[in-house]
C-alpha cells in the first residue's frame, strides 16, 4: 500500500517505522520545512533517538503530494492542528481510508478527532487508533497492543492490514465515542497521578486514583452514547495505566512538576518545550462534563489546582473523602 502519515512527530514517526516494516510505501509529510529538513537529512528523528529512519521514507511538505493516490491517510498531528490540516486537505481529498492517531477534545467545540475529520472531509471512511503505546517503544518493535475503533468496514480492513504484524495487535471495536473519550481524558488523569508523585505518595494512592477515575470515565462514556466496556480496551485502562504510571509520559512529568512545587518559570519552561495534550484536553473535557451534566468533580480539582492556584495537597483530600 501506499501510505502517508500526516505529522512528523514522534508517535507518527514511530508509527511509519512499522508501515516500512509490513512493506509499504510510506510518505512522511509536516507543515514544518524545517522538520522535514532534517529528517531527509539525518534519517532520524530529534525525538526519537537512536531510530534510524528508513531509506525508502519520502519526505515532503507539499500536502497535495502527500495525499493524492494513497491508499492510507494517517492522521498524527497534535490535536489543535487537526482541523487546520484536515481544512487544508479539503479540496484535495479523494476519497481514501483515514486513520486518525490523534488523541483529545478540541476546545472551543467540543468535538472528538473523528467529528473534526468529518467536518471538513465527506467521507465515513475513518478510523480511530488509541492504546497504550510509547513512540520509542512503537520504533523499538515490542509486543504492542491498540485499540481499533470504527464504523466503516473498509477503513478498519485498511487500517489492520497496514499496521498488524508479530508484535503489533489490533483489537477491533464499533464504539468510536468511547474510544475517543478514553484517548482524550487519560491525559488529564495522567497530570493528576504525576501531581501524587510529586508529592511524594507511592504506587498505591496511585492505582486508587486510576480505580477511581476508571468509574467516573465509564459513567462518562455511558452519559455520552458510548460502550461503558470500552473503559477495560487497550484504549481504555491499558492507556491509563502506562500514561498515569510512567515518567516517559509528558503528561505525568508535568504533574509531578506541580506536585513538587515548582516555580511557574519551570512550569511555563516545560509546556514552552513539550506537548502536554492534558492540558490542551483539559479544558474541553470539562466543557463536555457540564454540558452534559456528567458528574466528574475530579476534572474540576484537575482545573483548579492548575489554573485557579488550588494546592495540589486537595487532591489527597478528594481521594480520601467518604463516598
Amino acid at each position: 500500500m501506499k501510505i502517508t502519515v500526516l505529522g512528523a512527530g514522534a508517535y507518527g514517526t514511530a508509527l511509519a517505522t512499522i508501515l516500512d516494516e509490513n512493506k509499504h510505501e510510506v510518505t512522511i509529510w509536516s507543515a514544518f520545512q524545517d522538520e522535514i529538513g532534517y529528517l531527509k537529512q539525518n534519517h532520524e528523528s530529534p525525538k526519537l533517538k537512536g531510530i534510524k529512519l528508513s531509506n525508502n521514507f519520502i519526505f515532503t511538505t507539499n500536502l497535495k503530494e502527500a495525499i493524492k493516490n494513497k491508499d492510507l491517510l494517517i492522521i498524527a498531528t497534535p490535536t489543535g492542528a487537526v482541523d487546520d490540516v484536515t481544512k487544508k486537505m479539503k479540496d484535495l481529498y479523494d476519497g481514501t481510508p483515514i486513520c486518525a492517531i490523534s488523541k483529545g477534545i478540541e476546545q472551543d467545540t467540543c468535538l472528538f478527532v473523528y467529528d473534526v475529520i468529518k467536518k471538513y472531509l465527506d467521507t465515513d471512511e475513518i478510523a480511530i487508533m488509541s492504546g497504550p503505546s510509547f513512540a520509542i517503544d512503537v520504533a523499538n518493535k515490542v509486543p504492542i497492543g491498540l485499540t481499533l475503533a470504527g464504523q466503516n468496514k473498509k477503513a478498519l480492513d485498511t487500517v489492520y492490514n497496514a499496521f498488524a504484524n508479530g508484535h503489533f495487535k489490533l483489537r477491533q471495536t464499533y464504539d468510536i465515542v468511547g474510544t475517543e473519550i478514553c484517548g482524550a481524558i487519560k491525559n488529564v488523569i495522567a497530570i493528576a497521578s504525576g501531581i501524587l508523585n510529586g508529592l511524594g505518595l507511592p504506587e498505591s494512592t496511585i492505582a486508587m486514583l486510576i480505580t477511581e477515575s476508571l468509574h467516573d470515565i465509564k459513567e462518562l462514556i455511558k452519559g455520552l452514547g458510548g460502550n461503558g466496556s470500552t473503559v477495560y480496551s487497550f484504549a481504555g485502562f491499558g492507556d491509563l495505566l502506562l500514561t498515569a504510571t510512567s515518567t516517559k509520559s509528558r503528561n505525568f512529568s508535568f504533574g509531578k512538576l506541580i506536585g513538587e512545587g515548582a516555580s511557574k518559570e519551570e512550569i511555563n519552561e516545560y509546556i514552552k518545550n513539550t506537548t502536554v495534550e492534558g492540558l490542551y484536553t483539559l479544558k474541553s473535557v470539562r466543557k463536555l462534563v457540564n454540558n452534559k451534566a456528567v458528574e466528574m468533580p475530579i476534572i474540576d480539582l484537575i482545573n483548579d489546582i492548575i489554573y485557579n492556584g488550588k494546592k495540589p495537597q486537595a487532591l489527597i483530600d478528594f481521594l480520601i473523602q467518604k463516598p
